[in-house]
């Protein structure tokens, strides 16, 4: 059987976002530029011999980006989300709310969901995402 992989990384962004629950630093708002590397798979190159086009990933890259772009991020079970709502409304951050929780191995998972969708649409089911990961830094993913 035949197996292509191709892989993709795409900036994210630099996101805010705290983990409140945490007993280190990491309680507090920090952030980082964040960037995703994406694993394409298929079984069956396209009329290109690709397993996906490159090119047509531009809306996707900005569907990323909208929700982490110079964002901050927090989780709907954050303590203090009516505090983050009011800065929000007053314009002093741009806002997203994940109900799944914060932090890289969610925001790898919410990549990977708005990417599996996307590639699967863009391709008719030929190709899929197999793994996603990403970086908050170059040791940490």
């Amino acid at each position: 059987m035949d197996r292509y992989i191709s892989t993709k990384i795409i900036t994210l962004g630099s996101t805010a976002f705290r983990q409140p629950l945490a007993k280190s630093h990491c309680r507090f708002i920090h952030g980082y530029n964040l960037y995703a590397k994406f694993w394409f798979e298929a079984k069956s190159l396209d009329e290109n011999g690709w397993v996906v086009d490159f090119g047509a990933l531009k809306k996707l890259t900005k569907q990323l980006q909208n929700q982490f772009d110079h964002t901050t991020i927090i989780s709907r079970n954050d303590p203090l989300l009516n505090e983050f709502l009011e800065l929000n409304e007053a314009g002093g951050i741009d806002l997203r709310i994940m109900d799944s929780g914060v932090g890289i191995e969610k925001f790898a998972k919410y990549c990977y969901d708005q990417a599996e969708y996307y590639i699967k649409m863009l391709t008719e089911g030929r190709c899929w995402v197999f793994q996603v990961e990403v970086f908050e830094h170059d040791t940490n993913s």
